[in-house]
C-alpha cells in the first residue's frame, strides 16, 4: 500500500467535495466528525508513516463508512490508496465495537500485502483461501473468539457449500465492515470478470442493513462503474450510496511503444536493455509457455529473474515475491497471475512482451509501477502472435444456448449432484468454460452447487442472448482500442485514461508521442544471435496419459481407472509449443485450419531431426507408423516418410480412420474427446502385421497434440499389437 498524500482543498476528481453529513469539505468540522477526522488520520500514520494524512475523498469514504455506514463505491487510480480507506474505517469500527470486517479479494499476492499492511497499524488479519485449508478450523475459531480484525476470503469460498452454509452465515451476522475488493471483477463487462463474485448479491443481501459496505477498484469505466454499482446496491440513485470516482493519471509512469521485428529481437531488446532500467520490476507476458521461455532465456544470459504464473506452485510464488520486493531479482516475468493486488511502491518498470487484449487490462497491470517513486517506465514490446492468443481466448466465453440447455437437463435428469468431472462425458464443454457456465448458472439461480457437485434447481431460467453478444462486440472494440494505442500518435496515457472514461484525460507530457522514446529499439549483435539460438532450440516432452477419464462408462465407452502399463505410450516430444514465441511463431500458421496441406518443409524437418538427434531413448526405434488426418494428411505422411528415409527405418504403415468415424469435436473436454476417438482409429492388417514382426519401439508420428487421447488411443492400438514401446512425435503442442 502507498502512502497518501496531503489533502488539496478539492477532492481527487477536481471537483469541491461533498462530505459525508454535511460536514465541510476540508474535514475540519468541530465536534465529532473532527474528532474522527483525527482518530483516522492518527490510524493512518501507523499504516503509511508519520507524516500521512488522508486524502480528501479517502477521508469522505471513511466518514461514510463508519460515522453514516453507507454504502460506497470508490474507483481510484492503482497508489491512491483504497486499502487505506478500509483498513482505517476497520480501526474506527472495531473501537467502536464492530464486528470483524470480511474483505473479499481475488488473488493470494493480493491478501499477503494486506496481512502484512494491516499488521503495520495493530489490526489482526486472517484469510481463508485454497492454500491455507489446515488452517481454516483455527481462523474460524479466532472470528468467533473476537481474536481477528479482518478476515480476507477469496471469492471461491463464497460458493463453497460447507463455507456457504456454515461460515458464511454466520459472518454475515457478525460482520462489521465488507469490503469488495477489485470490484470490477464482478461485472462481465469488465477485463477480469469472475462469476463467483456474483455470490456477493447473497451475503449483501443477508447483511443488516446499518452494516457499511465499501467496493474498490482502479480499472472500471463509465460502464462497468455502473454495472458494479447496480449488482453490489451502490448505484447513484440509491440515496444510501456514495460514488467516489476519480482522475486516472499516473505522474510517474512514463509509456512507450516499441514495434521490433519478431521474438528475438524483443528477447535480445530485454537481454540488452533490462540492465538499464531502473530499479526492479515485471516482465508480462501473454501465456504460461513465454513466461517460462523467457525466464529460461534471461537466466541464461545472467539475468536474475523468477517466473510467476497459474503454473506456478503457492510456495514458488510466495519466494517470488518476497524476492521482488527485497530486490533480490531484476524482474518477475509473470502472466495476468500478477495482475492485480502485489503492492510494491518502488516497482521501477513494466515490460509487456506481447500486447493484453483490452486497454483497461492493460492500465491495471501498468499501475504496479511507480507508486511511491518519481519514474516508473512501463513499455510495450507487441509481438505478431498477439491476435492468435486474442482468438484464443475470445474462444472461451459463455456457451451457445444448447450447451447451456443440456447442462442443465443433464443435471435434470441425473437425480442426484455432479461433479466436472462426471459432467465432461455428458457434456461438450472444456473443463474452464463448463465450470466458469456453471457458476453463472449459480448466481442466476438455476444450478447450485453442493456436496458432491452440482443439481439443477428446477426454476426458470433465459438465455440473455442480447447480452453475450453485446459483451463480445465490446471485447472485440477492446482489442481494436489496443491495436489503436500501439498505432497512436497521441498521447499514451491521455489515451488509456480516455478508456476508462476519465474526463480529466489530458496529455501526459512524459509518453514516448508526447517527449519522445526514452529507449531506442537497438539490440547488442551477441543478445540477437542467443536468442535466436535460444527460440531455435527445437524440442519439448510430451508426457503421455495415465489415467482414464472419470465417467467414460456412463458415456458408453468401458474405460476407466488407470491405462494398463502395457498400452501406455511412452514420454514423446514436440518441435514446439503453439503458444511459445519461438517455434509457435512458425507452426502456428503451418497447422492453422485453412493452411494449405504440404510437404513439411525444410526448415521444420531440419528442426524435427534435431529433436530425435537429442531424444536419448533407450532404444533406437525400429519402424515409424504416422496417424491419418482430414487436414494434415500430405504433411503427417511426409514427415514420417523423411523421417524413415534419414533414420534408415522402414515406414510400417498409417493407423486409418474406421469406415464409421466421425469428426472429432474441436476444443472439446477431454471425456468428449476419448468418446469420439476411443473407436474411431484401426491398424490395417499389413500394418499390424510389419508392427509384430518389428517387435521393438514404434515411432508413431503425428501433427499436433491437443488433449493427448489420439496419440493415446494410437499407441493402445500399437501395443495390442505387439510394439515394445511407443514413441510419439508431434510438430506441435497446444497450450
Amino acid at each position: 500500500m502507498s502512502s497518501t498524500a496531503t489533502p488539496d482543498p478539492e477532492s481527487e476528481t477536481g471537483r469541491p467535495a461533498v462530505p459525508p453529513s454535511g460536514a465541510p469539505a476540508s474535514g475540519a468540522a468541530d465536534g465529532p466528525l473532527a474528532a474522527l477526522r483525527g482518530e483516522a488520520d492518527a490510524v493512518l500514520r501507523g499504516l503509511a508513516g508519520d507524516t500521512a494524512r488522508l486524502r480528501e475523498d479517502q477521508w469522505r469514504a471513511v466518514a461514510a463508512l463508519v460515522a453514516d455506514r453507507r454504502r460506497v463505491l470508490v474507483v481510484q487510480r492503482t497508489g491512491w490508496g483504497k486499502s487505506a480507506v478500509y483498513f482505517v474505517a476497520t480501526s474506527l469500527l472495531r473501537a467502536r465495537g464492530a464486528g470483524p470486517t470480511v474483505i473479499v479479494s481475488p488473488l493470494l499476492a493480493l491478501m499477503r500485502n494486506q496481512i502484512d499492511s494491516a499488521a503495520r497499524a495493530g489490526i489482526r488479519a486472517r484469510t481463508i483461501n485454497s492454500a491455507n485449508v489446515d488452517e481454516w478450523d483455527a481462523v474460524q475459531a479466532e472470528v468467533a473468539d473476537g481474536a481477528v480484525d479482518v478476515l480476507l476470503v477469496s471469492p471461491e469460498r463464497l460458493n463453497n457449500p460447507d463455507f456457504r452454509d456454515t461460515v458464511l452465515p454466520k459472518l454475515a451476522a457478525a460482520c462489521g465492515l465488507l469490503v469488495v475488493d477489485e470490484a470490477h471483477c464482478v461485472s462481465d463487462w469488465g477485463h477480469d470478470f469472475r462469476p463467483d463474485y456474483r455470490r456477493l448479491r447473497t451475503l449483501l443481501g443477508e447483511l443488516p442493513r446499518d452494516v457499511p459496505v465499501l467496493a474498490t477498484t482502479a480499472t472500471a469505466n463509465a460502464r462497468v462503474t455502473a454495472d458494479v454499482a447496480e449488482q453490489l446496491g451502490t448505484g447513484t440513485d440509491d440515496e444510501d450510496a456514495l460514488v467516489l470516482r476519480g482522475s486516472l493519471d499516473r505522474e510517474s509512469l512514463t509509456l512507450g511503444v516499441l514495434r521490433l521485428p519478431d521474438a528475438a529481437n524483443r528477447l535480445a531488446w530485454l537481454d540488452t536493455h533490462l540492465p538499464e532500467m531502473p530499479g526492479s520490476g515485471i516482465i508480462y507476458t501473454l501465456t504460461v509457455a513465454a513466461a517460462e521461455e523467457v525466464t529460461a532465456f534471461l537466466r541464461s544470459r545472467g539475468h536474475v529473474v523468477a517466473s510467476y504464473s497459474g503454473r506456478t506452485d503457492d510456495a514458488e510464488r510466495q519466494a517470488a515475491e518476497a524476492d521482488l520486493l527485497a530486490n533480490r531479482v531484476k524482474a518477475l516475468v509473470a502472466t495476468s497471475a500478477l495482475g492485480m493486488g502485489f503492492d510494491k511502491g518502488d516497482l521501477g518498470f513494466v515490460v509487456h512482451l506481447g500486447s493484453p487484449q483490452s486497454p483497461i487490462a492493460y492500465y491495471q497491470q501498468i499501475g504496479r509501477a511507480g507508486r511511491a517513486v518519481d519514474r516508473a517506465d512501463v513499455l510495450l514490446l507487441p509481438g505478431r502472435e498477439d491476435e492468435a492468443i486474442w482468438r484464443y481466448f475470445a474462444s472461451l466465453g459463455f456457451p451457445p444456448e444448447d450447451q447451456v440447455r443440456r447442462t442443465l437437463d443433464v443435471l435434470a435428469d441425473a437425480g442426484r449432484p455432479l461433479s466436472t468431472a462426471a459432467l465432461e462425458p455428458r457434456v461438450d464443454l472444456r473443463r474452464n468454460r463448463l465450470e466458469l457456465m456453471l457458476k453463472v448458472l449459480d448466481v442466476d439461480g438455476a444450478a447450485k452447487r453442493v456436496k458432491g457437485g452440482w443439481i439443477s434447481t428446477g426454476l426458470p431460467w433465459r438465455y440473455d442472448a442480447e447480452r453475450y453478444a453485446r459483451v463480445a462486440e465490446a471485447r472485440g472494440r477492446e482489442q481494436q482500442a489496443m491495436r489503436d494505442y500501439i498505432a497512436t500518435d497521441g498521447c499514451r496515457l491521455e489515451f488509456l485514461r480516455r478508456q476508462l472514461d476519465d474526463e480529466q484525460a489530458a496529455p501526459c507530457g512524459r509518453c514516448d508521442t508526447c517527449a519522445g522514446a526514452r529507449y531506442g529499439d537497438d539490440v547488442a549483435t551477441a543478445s540477437l544471435d542467443a536468442a535466436r539460438a535460444a527460440l531455435g532450440r527445437p524440442g519439448v516432452e510430451v508426457e503421455p496419459r495415465r489415467m482414464w477419464p472419470t465417467g467414460m462408462t456412463d458415456a458408453g465407452v468401458p474405460l476407466k481407472g488407470r491405462i494398463k502399463a502395457d498400452e501406455q505410450a511412452a514420454t514423446g516430444r514436440a518441435l514446439g509449443r503453439l503458444s511459445d514465441i519461438g517455434w509457435g511463431n512458425r507452426l502456428r500458421p503451418l497447422l492453422a485450419a485453412d493452411a494449405a496441406d504440404a510437404p513439411v518443409p525444410d526448415d521444420v524437418f531440419g528442426a524435427v531431426v534435431q529433436v530425435l538427434a537429442a531424444w536419448g531413448w533407450e532404444q533406437r526405434p525400429i519402424g515409424v507408423v504416422t496417424i491419418a488426418s482430414r487436414t494434415h494428411g500430405t504433411l503427417i505422411d511426409s514427415l514420417g516418410a523423411r523421417l524413415a528415409e534419414v533414420g534408415r527405418l522402414p515406414w510400417l504403415g498409417r493407423i486409418e480412420y474406421a469406415p464409421h468415424a466421425e469428426r472429432a469435436p474441436a476444443r472439446s473436454n477431454s471425456a468428449q474427446r476419448l468418446r469420439a476417438l476411443a473407436d474411431a482409429f484401426v491398424l490395417p492388417p499389413e500394418a499390424a502385421a510389419a508392427v509384430r514382426e518389428a517387435s521393438g519401439p514404434i515411432l508413431l508420428v503425428d501433427d499436433r497434440m491437443d488433449s493427448g487421447w489420439t496419440l493415446t488411443v494410437a499407441a493402445r492400438l500399437l501395443r495390442q499389437a505387439g510394439a515394445g514401446e511407443v514413441l510419439p512425435l508431434v510438430l506441435a503442442v497446444e497450450g
